[in-house]
């Protein structure tokens, strides 16, 4: 079944927000300026962080993988609460099905954006880019496009899912 990809996010627009959030807490962290960010919006893409270029293709890269760290890190704690809560996927109360839409919804906007990945492309072809940032970079940049592929076939919420329920459960095991 093909959704297309404004209804899914806009049913998901928490994980939108969270992504761009990242993207400026990386920002922040990296010292690159913002110049423009919208969290949220119709249309594609549904969000975006416009930022100056930064110093070095490594923190060029941190920008555009942090969502994955960010989204993915807030993921696994908000399963942790559902898992305090002793989630039943079953028969979910109104809290936790909420709860659980929001940790996966988080989670599922893990993956940086191709508009990401053609970032760091454009980064490591340049002419001072270390040959180690080359060697992350490209497979980087080729793990990205694939993943970007396999949210045709629902990896990104295949994902989501993972990280909320699934690593909880496996890393800490059962309340």
């Amino acid at each position: 079944m093909i959704i297309p990809g404004f209804l899914i996010s806009l049913v998901t627009f928490p994980g939108v927000i969270v992504h761009e959030l990242a993207h400026v807490v990386f920002c922040r962290l990296t010292k690159t300026p913002v110049f423009n960010v919208c969290y949220f919006q119709f249309g594609n893409p549904a969000g975006y962080v416009i930022h100056e270029r930064p110093s070095s293709v490594w923190r060029h890269i941190l920008i555009a993988t942090g969502p994955f760290f960010v989204n993915s890190l807030l993921g696994i704690v908000l399963g942790l609460a559902l898992q305090s809560m002793r989630l039943d996927l079953d028969n979910p109360t109104t809290g936790t099905a909420l709860l659980l839409w929001l940790a996966v919804s988080i989670a599922m906007h893990s993956f940086p954006s191709t508009g990401d990945a053609r970032s760091v492309a454009r980064a490591v072809r340049s002419a001072e880019a270390p040959i180690t940032a080359r060697l992350v970079g490209w497979p980087l940049i080729a793990i990205i496009f694939l993943g970007a592929l396999g949210s045709v076939f629902w990896l990104d919420i295949i994902y989501g899912f993972a990280v909320v329920i699934v690593i909880p459960e496996f890393v800490f095991g059962s309340s």
